[in-house]
C-alpha cells in the first residue's frame, strides 16, 4: 500500500475563497493578520509531469485571522511560466530539476537564450515595500496581500546582474533593509551581496566575491555585523551549466574534498574578514547565527551529503518510497582572529529537523535558545511531526498525530511577550486519513494544540511562508520574519 504522505504530492487545481473556516478549539483573539504561503500545487501539466517536488507550479495560500475567526483563499501565481504552461501543456522555462519539452538539440541551444523561471513556489517576503513570492532566480513576483492577485515582477536594478538568487533574504531591523545575494555565472563567476532599503527599495551592492565553481546555496547567515555564506561542496562549472542541456541541479557535482567553506563579510564595509573551513556537509537551511566574543556561532540543519535532493524526486514521493536522508541540528564556531581558520562543529541533538524557524523579530542575528521545525518520528516516513528544540540543552518537545503531516511551523509572537518564544505556531497539516488539510495553531512553548481550522480541500506539501500582522485596520509589510 502506498504511504499516506504520497497524497501531499497530488495536484490542486481548485481556487477558492472561504469567508470562515470551521474551527475546533479557540483561536487567540490577539492573533490578527494573515499567514501567507506559496507552494508547488500542480505537477501534471498536460503534456508533461515535472520531475521534482521543487518544480510544481506555484500557488499562494492565505489564512487571515480576525476576532478568533479564520478565512482562507488560494490562487495560482499568474507568472509568465504559468501562462505559458496553460497554453502549451508543458514547461516553457527550466526549473530546478525539470526542463521544457524540447529535443536534445533544442535543449543545448536553449542555454544561450533561456529565460529564467518566475515560478515562485519557495517563500513569501516583503522586499523594498512590495510583497513578493520568491524562488531561486532573480524574478520575484509581486502580489496583492488581500486578493492574491499577481501584480508583475519585482525588478532588481541592473547593478545586481546575476542569474541565480535565493528565496531567503534576511531582514535587519536596525539598518531597515533586506540583505541577500545573487550568483553571476561567467568566465569570472562571483557572489554579489547586496541590500534593499525598506522604505524606497534602493539597492546597494555590498561586496563581490570571485569564485571558480559556484556552490549551490539555498540560504545564508546573518549576525549583528556580518553576513556569512556557507559554500557547500556541491558545485558547478559555469561552462557545463551553459552547454550540457541538462536540468539546472543535474549540472552540480559533489566534491567533498573541497570541504565546507564559510565566507564572512562585513555588512557595512563589505570587507571579507574571514574564510573558515570544515569537513564536507550539505544544508538547505540556516537556523540562526550570532557573535560571541571573538567568534561567530552558526546553526544549520545539515546532511552528510546532498542525497536528500535525489530523494525528493516526484516519482519516488508519489510512490511512497522512504525518505531516508534526515537533517540534524549542527553548530559551527568560527574564530575571527585570523583571515583563514578552521570552523569547529558539534551536533546539538540527534532529533531530526527541517524547515527551521526561530522567534525572528526578537533573536535574528542574536543569541537564542529555541528553534522549531518539522520532524521525522518514523524512519523513512515524510515529515510527520513538529519539534521544539532548546539549542543549549538539546531538549526536545514534539507534536504529532497519526496519519498527519505538518508543514513549516511559522512563529507569531504574542503581543505581550516578554521573552523569546512566547506565542503560537501556525502549520498547514495534511490529514492523510481524511484527505483534507487543516491549519494547526499550537502553543509555541508547550507544543500543545490550541485550535485547528479545517480547510476545504487537501493542500499539497509546500515550503515557506510568513505571518503579516494587521496594523491600523489593514495589513502591514512590517518585517518580523525571514
Amino acid at each position: 500500500m502506498t504511504a499516506m504522505f504520497a497524497k501531499g504530492f497530488a495536484d490542486l487545481d481548485r481556487e477558492v475563497a472561504v469567508e470562515s473556516l470551521p474551527v475546533i478549539g479557540t483561536v487567540p483573539m490577539w492573533l490578527s493578520g494573515a499567514l501567507l504561503r506559496t507552494a508547488p500545487a500542480k505537477f501534471d501539466l498536460g503534456r508533461q509531469t515535472v520531475n521534482h517536488w521543487f518544480d510544481g507550479l506555484a500557488m499562494l495560500h492565505r489564512f487571515a485571522f480576525v476576532n478568533g475567526k479564520v478565512s482562507y483563499a488560494n490562487r495560482f501565481i499568474r507568472s509568465a511560466n504559468y501562462r505559458e504552461q496553460r497554453r502549451s501543456g508543458c514547461l516553457s522555462r527550466g526549473e530546478f530539476a525539470s526542463d521544457p519539452c524540447r529535443t536534445l538539440f533544442g535543449r543545448v541551444l536553449s542555454r544561450f537564450f533561456d529565460k529564467p523561471t518566475d515560478n515562485c513556489n519557495v517563500s513569501v517576503n516583503a522586499l523594498g515595500g512590495s510583497l513578493v513570492a520568491l524562488t531561486e532566480t532573480t524574478l520575484p513576483v509581486r502580489f496583492d496581500s488581500e486578493t492574491l492577485e499577481t501584480l508583475g515582477h519585482y525588478q532588481y536594478g541592473k547593478q545586481l546582474d546575476g542569474q541565480i538568487s535565493i528565496a531567503h533574504p534576511h531582514h535587519d531591523a536596525t539598518r531597515r533593509c533586506q540583505f541577500s545575494y545573487v550568483v553571476e555565472f561567467g568566465r569570472r563567476s562571483r557572489y554579489r551581496l547586496f541590500r534593499v532599503a525598506d522604505e524606497d527599495g534602493a539597492e546597494t551592492t555590498i561586496a563581490e566575491l570571485p569564485v571558480d565553481r559556484p556552490a549551490y546555496m539555498h540560504s545564508f547567515a546573518m549576525t549583528e555585523r556580518y553576513l556569512i555564506l556557507a559554500e557547500f561542496p556541491l558545485v558547478v562549472s559555469p561552462l557545463r551549466l551553459l552547454l550540457s542541456g541538462e536540468p539546472f541541479i543535474k549540472n552540480y557535482r559533489w566534491q567533498p574534498e573541497r570541504g565546507l567553506r564559510f565566507q564572512v563579510v562585513e555588512k557595512d564595509g563589505g570587507r571579507r574578514i574571514a574564510t573558515a573551513e570544515a569537513e564536507a556537509a550539505f544544508a538547505f537551511h540556516h537556523v540562526n547565527a550570532y557573535e560571541r566574543g571573538g567568534e561567530l556561532v552558526l546553526d544549520l540543519v545539515t546532511y552528510p551529503d546532498p542525497g536528500i535532493i535525489d530523494q525528493l524526486y516526484l516519482s519516488r514521493l508519489r510512490a511512497g518510497k522512504p525518505v531516508d536522508a534526515v537533517g540534524s541540528l549542527s553548530r559551527y564556531v568560527v574564530p575571527l582572529g585570523t583571515a583563514n581558520c578552521a570552523a569547529q562543529k558539534h551536533q546539538i541533538t540527534t532529533t531530526a529537523i527541517e524547515l527551521p524557524r526561530v522567534d525572528y523579530g526578537r533573536v535574528a542575528g542574536e543569541s537564542y535558545r529555541v528553534v522549531w521545525g518539522t520532524g521525522n518520528r518514523q524512519p523513512g516516513n515524510f515529515l510527520d511531526s513538529l519539534v521544539r528544540i532548546d539549542v543549549e540543552t538539546g531538549e526536545c518537545a514534539v507534536w504529532a498525530e497519526p496519519g498527519c503531516y505538518p508543514g513549516e511551523p511559522v512563529f507569531v509572537a504574542a503581543p505581550d511577550a516578554g521573552n523569546e518564544a512566547e506565542g503560537v505556531l501556525l502549520s498547514v497539516v495534511l490529514d492523510g486519513r481524511n484527505d483534507r488539510s487543516f491549519l494547526l495553531v499550537l502553543d509555541a512553548t508547550r507544543m500543545t494544540e490550541i485550535a485547528r481550522a479545517e480547510c476545504p480541500h487537501q493542500i499539497p506539501f509546500g515550503f515557506h511562508g510568513n505571518f503579516f500582522p494587521t496594523s491600523n485596520g489593514g495589513s502591514t509589510l512590517r518585517n518580523t520574519h525571514r
